[in-house]
This record gives structure tokens, C-alpha cells and sequence, in this order.
């Protein structure tokens, strides 16, 4: 699939967010897989995309590793591997239905 968004890809590979199943393009950044997953709370984060700020720093860890294997990475710095299970987020990634709903944007706006 073309896409000037996203890295060309063939196919969507499983991964693991935060407990949740999801789909995401392969040979992408993870942070370019979760603006997959949630185009608009992502496209309009505080992300630098080049590695600088360090607001996309993700704890995860390969297929057939534990939690007690996870490491801190930029997700905009590393690319998704098929299994691949991330188990904590930073408090600048909100995902559309894995740790943000729309609900919370709808009051965060009338607040």
C-alpha cells in the first residue's frame, strides 16, 4: 500500500499494546504504527519525530519475551516487528480506544 504517511508496506502485522491485539503496517516506526492506530491524537501530539525530545519513549519487548525483558525505546526511532508487545506508553501517546477515548476528548473540551 502507498501512503506518503506511512513507509510503503504489503501487509498488517500483529503486535501488542497495553494488553490490546491490534493490526499496524509493517516495516514502519511504532509511532507511525500508532498514528495508524489513532491518525488525529497522534498527528497532533508533541512529537518531534527525530529522536530529540524523547516524548514517544515506549517500554516493550520481542515475541517470546516477558515483561521482565522490556526495554525503554523511542517509538519513533524503532521499527515494528511482527509479535512485538508493548506494555507501557508515555503520558504523550494517546491511543483511540487502548488508554484514550473519545469521550475523554469530548469533556476535555468543554472543561
Amino acid at each position: 500500500m502507498n501512503n506518503d504517511l506511512f513507509n510503503p508496506y504489503e501487509k498488517l502485522i500483529r503486535i501488542e499494546v497495553l494488553g490490546r491485539e491490534v493490526l499496524v503496517p509493517e516495516k514502519n516506526s511504532l509511532l507511525r504504527c500508532f498514528q495508524f492506530l489513532s491518525l488525529e491524537t497522534i498527528s497532533y501530539g508533541d512529537f518531534c519525530w527525530n529522536g530529540d525530545c524523547a516524548n514517544c519513549q515506549v517500554l516493550c519487548h520481542s515475541a517470546g519475551q516477558t515483561e521482565l525483558d522490556d526495554k525503554p525505546v523511542l517509538a519513533c526511532r524503532t521499527e515494528v516487528s511482527e509479535g512485538m508487545v508493548v506494555t507501557r506508553l508515555s503520558g504523550f501517546i494517546k491511543i483511540e480506544g487502548i488508554n484514550y477515548k473519545i469521550s475523554e476528548k469530548v469533556l476535555g473540551e468543554k472543561a
